[in-house]
């Protein structure tokens, strides 16, 4: 799928990441949200698209958030989503439900260091935001960068990854 490649400086202190966001290969996202947060997932599905990724929205009807959050963690699970993005009034019940789903690697973004190492040093696939903690700007700066961020399977981090991935996928 052709998508538009956008470039950024780099705004973490790593300066390391890849510019193209998405690694200039388009990606499915899973998104969902509780009812609380539609407006700014909306945004952010707007910013992915735009980003030249294709989105599915798994829904925000549903006051009981752990469903949605579990439905977006079993289709990255399964691959069927190379990535999922969950919002609620904190981001941290989503993040919470997600990570009970195995091969779900859930993180909260709060700042952009975080949403870089969240993939960077722990190969996280879900990204969980807050709709009443960061504003609407932050969440797609958070977005931008844990999108650009790329996993490094012979970096220091690669061992402690394998090792919960382990512990993970074993129970």
């Amino acid at each position: 799928r052709g998508g538009v490649l956008l470039l950024f400086d780099c705004a973490c202190p790593c300066g390391q990441h890849n510019t193209a966001f998405g690694g200039g290969a388009a990606m499915k996202i899973a998104f969902g949200c509780d009812p609380n947060a539609v407006r700014l997932k909306t945004s952010l599905m707007e910013l992915c698209v735009q980003l030249g990724h294709e989105t599915a929205d798994f829904g925000s009807e549903d006051p009981v958030y752990a469903n949605t959050a579990i439905l977006v963690a079993e289709s990255v699970a399964a691959r069927e989503y190379d990535r999922g993005i969950l919002v609620c009034g904190t981001g941290l019940g989503m993040e919470i439900a997600a990570n009970k789903v195995r091969g779900a690697y859930a993180a909260l973004l709060t700042d952009v260091y975080s949403a870089e190492r969240a993939v960077k040093s722990n190969n996280s696939n879900i990204a969980c935001l807050g709709a009443f903690t960061i504003g609407e700007k932050l969440a797609e700066e958070l977005v931008k960068v844990w999108l650009s961020c790329r996993f490094d399977e012979s970096s220091a981090s690669a061992a402690k990854v394998a090792r919960y991935r382990q512990y993970d996928l074993a129970r």
